[in-house]
């Protein structure tokens, strides 16, 4: 069944000394973009197979996602643009003004290995302008598009050393 929302997040560079992560949940996760531009995701998580439309924004966007079967993923899998994404995500609970948060920890493996971000998802604008982050947070990198999957797979791991 298709679903569409607004998403409203932000990302974190994150120091990874700070946190025991290991001790959480994990999901590998596959992703690849039939298109960057608009972004048009699938995403094999666990045993999930996923189709993302995302429109315009940096950190709130509308998103529409859509079941796959393995088969159909396999199939979409060859007319991917770009580099391929793949990583482990780590669902790390953290408590905030009276309120649970899930940080998902995301530490890339494969070509973008090195790479560790942290998101978290929020209900409304202001909601996201309060938080305050753990102190295992370096930076909110948000607003800087290499940081953006979709950036990143359509330029591959030098993206990273791309000026805003």
């Amino acid at each position: 069944m298709q679903t569409a929302n607004y998403e409203i997040e932000y990302k974190y560079l994150v120091d990874l000394t700070q946190v025991d992560y290991e001790k959480f949940p994990f999901t590998e996760i596959e992703q690849a973009y039939i298109s960057v531009s608009p972004v048009i995701r699938i995403r094999r998580m666990g045993g999930d197979y996923i189709l993302t439309v995302k429109g315009s924004g940096e950190v709130k966007h509308l998103e529409y996602e859509l079941p796959l079967t393995a088969k159909q993923y396999a199939g979409l899998l060859p007319k991917a643009e770009g580099w391929p994404i793949q990583k482990r995500r780590y669902r790390i609970p953290y408590f905030f003004a009276g309120k649970e948060y899930t940080i998902e920890l995301d530490i890339f493996t494969g070509v973008f290995a090195g790479l560790i971000l942290a998101e978290v998802e929020f209900a409304s604008e202001a909601e996201a302008a309060g938080f305050q982050p753990p102190a295992w947070f370096l930076q909110n990198v948000s607003h800087e598009s290499r940081y953006h999957n979709s950036f990143l797979a359509a330029r591959g791991p030098a993206a990273l050393n791309s000026p805003q």
